[in-house]
Order: C-alpha cells, then structure tokens, then sequence
C-alpha cells in the first residue's frame, strides 16, 4: 500500500459486484425503498419500516414549494439562460442556505440545547423552552422552526406529527417542540406555528440523526422539483426572459384526489 491509502466503510465496488454498507445492491432492487437507502447511507444500518416510512414522509413533505423559494427562482434563472441541467440544480442547490432549507440544522440545535437543559437541570419542557427562548430574545436570534411567510397552519407539518404518533415515532423532542409553540405564543403574544422545517427538526431528533444530516434532507427532497421547474422553464419560455420573482399564476391540474 502507497502513503496515500485511505479506506471508506460507504461502498465497496468490485468487477460485476457493487456492495452498499455491506448489502450487494442488486439484492437491495426491489426490495428496499429510496428512503431506506437514504438511511442506510447515513446511518449504515436498515431502518425499521416505521422509520423508513417517516423518512419517505419527510422527503415527500420538502419535494417542492412553488417558484418562489430561492432555490427555484436561481434554478430557473440559470436554466433559462441556457445552461445545462446539472449546472440549474446546482444554482439551486447552494440557493439553500441558513434561512432557506437551513432552519432544519438550526432548529435541531435548539431541541438539543433544550433537552440537554432540561435532563442538567431536571426541570419540565416548559421550563426548558422558556429557557432557550428567552436566550434567544436576550440576543436578538431568530428561533428557526417556528412561524412561516405564507401558512398560518401548515398542512405539512400536522400530517408529519400525526404519521409520527401512528409509526410510533413521537417523543420527548416533539413534546418540547410543542410546549416552545405554546411558550412562545405566551411571551410573544402571537401564535409562531411549528413550520415544516421544524417538523423535521423533531423528527430527525426523535430517529437520533447527527445534525450533519438535517440540511441533507431538505437538499435530497427538492432535486425532483427543481428538475420540474428547471424542465418547464426550458420547454415553455423563450431563453433570457424578464423573470418576475412573485408575479406568476398556477394553470395546472385542479386539485385531485388519490
């Protein structure tokens, strides 16, 4: 072996045999679904199927949220100048950052903050959330997870939660992002509502992720739709169109059932 040897435990290619974190891939078809590989490949195990099912979830829950986030708005300002797919996604993709697909990361760290101060301190949620959240306020942070531009409800966020309450996946962090729901309503005097970012914040906890991860997640889920868009801008406009960022209408499907 030269100076210059290294090793991964990841994936293990040899002539005519492929091996993800030990399991030969063609036995992997079929049988396992893209979320379970997603786990696998992070965590170097299978999941359960309840854990498997929630990460499907989450990555359905992020596929896409119209043209206006900044991820979709740089994938089709590139892609409208001609450029090829790779180069649309990847505009996209480094559009998400700290308050754009960001807040996930973000919001882990709070929920672990939080849980370490109550379980150091043996104090309830409530107690826990007041603590962080006044920290928060004391030095002018914004608290990631909570409130959104646009939803008031957000319809993404109740099924997350309910589909974790039915796969047995509901914890100690999503009781205490709740109770920072209800604490900062009270200190704030207006509701900030768990958004979808949030959601998977508590879940990515609740499943024991390394908040590496969180980001990661967001970043998978919206590859699809800003193919969509990228796809749709270069088969319906004409190349370097004036591109208004809010100035747009909806003219597909009206809403179907499954």
């Amino acid at each position: 072996m030269s100076d210059l040897h290294w090793n991964t435990a990841v994936t293990k290619v040899e002539p005519n045999k492929i091996s993800v974190r030990g399991y030969p891939i063609d036995k992997l078809l079929g049988e396992v679904s893209f979320a379970q590989m997603v786990y696998l490949l992070f965590k170097g195990e299978l999941p359960e199927d309840n854990i498997g099912k929630m990460i499907d979830a989450i990555l359905v829950s992020s596929v896409d949220h119209g043209t206006t986030p900044p991820s979709a708005l740089s994938a089709i300002t590139v892609a409208s100048t001609g450029a090829a797919l790779n180069s649309s996604v990847a505009a996209g993709i480094l559009a998400i950052s700290q308050f754009h697909g960001g807040a996930i990361e973000e919001c882990m760290r709070i929920l672990m903050k939080a849980m370490a101060y109550k379980k150091e301190n043996n104090c309830s949620s409530a107690e826990a959330a007041n603590q962080i959240i006044a920290e928060y306020r004391s030095s002018k942070k914004r608290l990631s997870g909570f409130g959104h531009r646009l939803h008031t409800d957000d319809p993404r966020t109740k099924k997350l939660f309910l589909m974790a309450d039915e796969l047995k996946i509901t914890g100690d962090f999503i009781e205490l992002e709740k109770e920072f729901e209800s604490e900062l309503e009270k200190s704030l005097g207006k509701k900030l509502p768990i958004n979808v970012d949030g959601a998977i914040a508590a879940l990515l906890c609740e499943m024991e992720f390394d908040v590496t991860f969180a980001n990661a997640f967001f970043m998978i889920a919206r590859v699809p739709g800003l193919v969509a868009h990228i796809y749709e801008e270069k088969t319906r406009y004409k190349p370097m169109r004036k591109i208004h960022p809010t100035d747009v209408s909806y003219d597909g499907p009206e809403e179907r059932k499954l």
